[in-house]
């Protein structure tokens, strides 16, 4: 693994060692691995030092199904392990989904009248302190035919100004070339072969991960309770990710060169350059 950094603090841990639970630590460290086995990890920016050890949102592009691990292997980079929110159907899975309870990730039901309920501890938690909590903006991987960021919902930057916390943006670029969209879900092995061989063929072809940890967004001025803020702070959040987005694929401005036959490219990005 590759992890080329740029003004990077000295890795810190937020409330101490103790504040992460043993798995996760475990697995993020096998991540490491995983994700050098399938390609070659690029990390710029950071998250500045006045932010470590205080409540904390990251906010990632989402561009392929491969992308989180890559997320967790840039975030262990620069010392921080944070946890995900992540969708009701992921955590009640017989094997990930305790392992994922286990390591303290926020669940999310869309939809369902318990997504109040998960807003109110994920807010609770951002308050507490404790890991941060990485969230996609865009609720789903790209289906933007550039791969560009999607207009992005207003639940993280509703999150961002209910529990009054910083949003550093972070923008991504090359997971999508370790491994296939592949389909919506998995019904069988049918479903899964696509995925499996792309990330063997990642395995052979190397490519590059690259993770840019950007500046803080700039929320000043705006609240949860005043009416368009939460739109207004969507925006800012996206544009971010987005500029950050630019200079790591320099060469592939409109479309990706990887080409990826499976995913859907219905989506529109308001954000493209």
């Amino acid at each position: 693994m590759v992890a080329l950094t740029s003004n990077r603090d000295e890795p810190t841990r937020r409330g101490g060692p103790d504040s992460t639970p043993l798995l996760w630590q475990v697995l993020t460290t096998l991540d490491r691995g995983f994700v050098a086995l399938a390609g070659r990890l690029e990390v710029t920016g950071t998250v500045p030092r006045s932010l470590r050890g205080k409540p904390l949102l990251l906010a990632a592009n989402h561009i392929g199904v491969f992308d989180a691990f890559v997320l967790i292997a840039a975030c262990r980079t620069l010392g921080i392990e944070p946890r995900f929110l992540i969708a009701g159907g992921i955590m009640d899975a017989p094997v990930a989904g305790p392992a994922l309870r286990a390591s303290g990730h926020l669940r999310v039901d869309r939809g369902k009248s318990s997504v109040v309920e998960a807003f109110g501890r994920a807010v609770s938690a951002l308050r507490a302190g404790g890991d941060p909590i990485l969230v996609y903006p865009e609720g789903r991987i790209s289906h933007e035919p550039g791969l560009w960021p999607e207009r992005g919902k207003t639940g993280v930057a509703r999150l961002a100004l209910a529990a009054e916390v910083p949003v550093v943006p972070i923008s991504q670029w090359g997971a999508h070339e370790a491994a296939y969209w592949g389909t919506e879900t998995v019904g069988g092995w049918a479903d899964f072969q696509p995925v499996a061989a792309s990330w063997l063929r990642s395995v052979l072809r190397r490519p590059r991960f690259r993770v840019h940890f950007g500046a803080p967004v700039e929320l000043d001025g705006l609240s949860a309770g005043r009416p368009g803020d939460a739109v207004r702070a969507r925006d800012r959040i996206m544009r971010a990710i987005t500029d950050g987005l630019v200079p790591l694929r320099t060469g592939e401005p409109d479309e990706p060169a990887f080409r990826d036959p499976t995913r859907p490219t219905d989506g529109h990005s308001p954000w493209r350059p």
